[in-house]
């Protein structure tokens, strides 16, 4: 899956919990950098067909509202992404995250121990 910048700038927009329409996003997002309410229109219908929005109906609008969070979409993406290249079973996504995680400071390390720990005592939750 691949994100456009203003498919990106939808998501970032309705991410702080707002529910629009076309025409709201528009005010929002769109006048400002010159790009007409069809164009916000049919950004918002790709999100959607992409299963990262959820509409209702609403008069003659569709009201739009995140399906997935960040955290959600940055994992679906990552998984994307390394599906080509990594087999069932292999080390290679842990080792690549091992070389991403050189570049984060004790803080940010801290905060993936602490993740990671969540993770273990849900998926023990789980079983």
């Amino acid at each position: 899956m691949q994100l456009g910048e203003l498919e990106k700038l939808v998501l970032h927009y309705l991410w702080s919990g707002i529910e629009a329409d076309a025409k709201q996003v528009h005010n929002a997002l769109g006048e400002t950098r010159g790009i007409s309410v069809n164009t916000i229109q049919s950004t918002l219908d790709r999100l959607f067909k992409k299963d990262l929005l959820s509409r209702t109906k609403q008069g003659h609008a569709y009201l739009y509202r995140t399906k997935i969070d960040r955290e959600a979409l940055l994992a679906k993406l990552i998984a994307n992404v390394t599906s080509d290249f990594v087999e069932e079973g292999e080390h290679s996504l842990i080792a690549a995250f091992s070389s991403a995680s050189a570049n984060l400071n004790d803080a940010q390390l801290d905060k993936l121990e602490q993740l990671i720990e969540q993770q273990r005592k849900l998926r023990k939750g789980l079983q």
